[in-house]
């Protein structure tokens, strides 16, 4: 009988200097889905990879002094990287794919001719705003309070000859795709995608680049690139060879099953990618699900806004596993979560450590105490006190199906764990110690005990395989469990462990963590980590010759109000400023830091002076005082920042 195919994928990642826990947060979920079904018996197939052009990797090359491949690359595949990141985080994917790979590049400008010759892609010229962090166009009235509705950064102008991509023209189709099938998930997603973006009128898309040059050629007209959202979304149709020889998998494996996307870039997969499909004629995913995000201290974690959490760190303190299980036991797959180091410890502690670890110790020390490690065969049948885990193990496979297959992993960990709670209940309810006292009375009796923690110990093992496998493989090898009882049927099946399983005690799976320690030592870690990213600053030499206090008396320093502030005509240095400083007459002051401030970002601050300095002429103008500000020298270059003050402080204010 050929085997079910199943096609995952998680989106082709942007490769981020700085790679945190949120980025393993949709790879692992993908992970435990992809492990899940191999565990049913599926023929899977696993993709991730980097999705590697745009206007951002230029920059951020050009700015490390290297070129946009030199820069991926190392990201890539060097120490740290996203490979090293997946393969920490024990990621299964069948299948990397690159967008600079070759084959994919080829594909992608077969694509765009395609799509251009169909009459879906035309040449016109886009006028309108550009987040370059999300690469993506927006419109005036999308935009919120100005800026990028998905990251809440600046957008910028943008002007240039470009393709658009008549995505107005599958509007309808699209509707109807996401309101009347189950194609976006979870629902919520619907509402927004359809509400936000389809019924204000969906414009054409905006589908190749002038104004750089990192990306995929578009082959019949130089000049162009094309759009890095067209690029990255086709990438999981040339992962299968589509339009290429490197793969021979399109037509086993496409329609993907499921795409796991974060929810920030739904509307890519949930209205472009669909149109783009349709307008190729090529058959839909069969869903898009889109995750929340990872929050910390309530904002998405950012490398730009200082607050990510390092996968590396955690991992390696708290193991894999534990990280693993962590994001998919205490977060719904479906919504946003909030990250704590405190969460994770008590995950760890209390389901992990108290429930699980507990459970297995307990279970294996005691069938080798009573039994030197090998159970009798002769054993009691089980009575009225095993029926209800008898019950929840042998029902437990089911109920955690009908979880996982609506990636409700959350949900699926909780029924496992009904199971684990019952078992330590269960102990206690028999007290294997006490009929331990009578051996030749009670002995069949303790076998069965100790047969049935077992057994619901094997059952969970199973179950757990795709979220934990290192560890789950563990359990399975301390209980004894031969292959055959370790696969997907077998979990179905209360009674498969041999009546005379050996037990074999192994390592103690997960330690307890002490709370108050473990944080103390994670926030010196944090301190020391922030310490050293600081840039190496050059001071300025302290002065030996002293200053007499009556001297030092005699500098008037005040507080003053910029009214005013432009630059002066034929010198690339000055600023000049208005100044309310108190007296009711306004001061002119001009000071030399062009290089550093616009004068529109100056207008309304409160800065320092010295207002009693004689009046000198500069550049024709006369300056009454001079600001105070800072300065050092970082990475080689001069940098200055101006003493800026609480507004609160009032204009003519004197500082001592």
């Amino acid at each position: 009988m050929e085997k079910k195919r199943f096609y995952i994928t998680t989106p082709i990642y942007y490769p981020s200097d700085k790679l945190h826990i949120g980025h393993t947060y949709c790879t692992v979920a993908t992970d435990a889905m992809a492990r899940y079904k191999r565990l049913q018996g599926c023929d899977v197939l696993f993709l991730t990879g980097t999705d590697e052009h745009g206007q951002k990797i230029e920059d951020k090359a050009k700015e490390a002094g290297v070129t946009p491949k030199e820069f991926v690359d190392r990201i890539v595949e060097g120490p740290q990287g996203v490979k090293d990141l997946w393969k920490l985080m024990n990621i299964s994917n069948d299948r990397f794919i690159r967008t600079t790979d070759d084959y994919h590049v080829s594909a992608i400008q077969k694509i765009f001719k395609k799509m251009y010759e169909n009459g879906d892609i035309y040449k016109g010229k886009y006028v309108g705003k550009y987040c370059k962090p999300c690469e993506s166009f927006w419109t005036e009235s999308q935009l919120v309070d100005g800026k990028c509705p998905d990251c809440g950064r600046e957008v910028q102008d943008a002007e240039e000859e470009a393709y658009f991509f008549r995505l107005s023209k599958y509007a309808d189709k699209v509707q109807h795709l996401l309101e009347d099938t189950d194609f976006l998930e979870p629902r919520s997603r619907v509402n927004e995608m359809v509400n936000n973006f389809i019924k204000p009128g969906l414009e054409d898309l905006c589908v190749s680049r002038t104004s750089f040059t990192w990306g995929v050629p578009v082959d019949f007209d130089p000049g162009h690139v094309v759009y890095v959202w067209v690029d990255a979304l086709f990438n999981y149709t040339t992962a299968l060879g589509f339009l290429n020889d490197k793969y021979d998998d399109y037509e086993k494996f496409w329609p993907a099953d499921v795409h796991f996307v974060g929810k920030e870039i739904v509307r890519f997969h949930s209205i472009i990618w669909p149109a783009m499909l349709m307008s190729m004629g090529m058959p839909l995913p069969k869903k898009v699900f889109g995750h929340g995000w990872l929050l910390l201290d309530g904002g998405k974690m950012s490398k730009s806004k200082g607050n990510v959490v390092d996968p590396y760190l955690l991992a390696q303190r708290f193991g894999v596993d534990a990280l693993r299980f962590f994001l998919l036991r205490t977060f719904p797959f479906g919504s946003d979560g909030n990250f704590s180091n405190e969460a994770l410890i008590n995950t760890i502690n209390v389901d992990l450590a108290n429930d699980l670890g507990n459970l297995l110790s307990r279970t294996v020390s005691m069938v080798g105490k009573y039994f030197g490690g090998t159970l009798p065969e002769a054993q009691t049948e089980d009575t009225g006190k095993d029926a209800e885990l008898v019950e929840l193990i042998s029902s437990l496979r089911g109920r955690y199906e009908e979880q996982m297959e609506k990636f409700a992993f959350q949900n699926a960990l909780s029924e496992i764990f009904k199971v684990i709670d019952r078992a330590n209940k269960y102990i206690d309810e028999n007290a294997p110690w006490v009929l331990a006292k009578d051996m030749e009375a009670n002995g069949s009796r303790l076998a069965r005990v100790m047969y049935n923690l077992l057994e619901a110990l094997r059952v969970c093992g199973i179950l757990l395989t795709p979220f934990i496998p290192d560890s789950a493989a563990e359990v399975l090898n301390q209980i004894g469990a031969c292959e055959g009882c370790r696969t997907w049927e077998s979990a179905g099946v209360y009674g498969s462990l041999r009546k005379d399983v050996t037990v074999q005690r192994g390592k103690n799976l997960f330690p307890r963590i002490d709370m108050e320690k473990e944080l103390a030592a994670l926030e010196e870690i944090a301190a020391q980590a922030k310490k050293a990213a600081l840039p190496a600053l050059e001071l300025e030499p302290q002065l030996t010759e002293k200053v007499d206090f009556d001297t030092f008396c005699k500098s008037d320093f005040r507080a003053v109000k910029v009214k005013a502030c432009e630059n002066v005509k034929k010198s690339e240095k000055l600023l000049k400023f208005t100044l309310d400083d108190g007296t009711g007459t306004d001061r002119q002051i001009l000071s030399g830091i062009a290089k550093w401030y616009k004068p529109e970002e100056l207008v309304g601050k409160t800065l320092m002076a010295i207002v009693n300095l004689p009046p000198r002429k500069m550049m024709g103008h006369e300056s009454n005082g001079m600001l105070i500000s800072a300065v050092h020298t970082e990475k080689g270059e001069e940098k200055l920042n101006l003493l800026i003050l609480d507004d609160k402080i009032p204009a003519g204010a004197k500082m001592c």
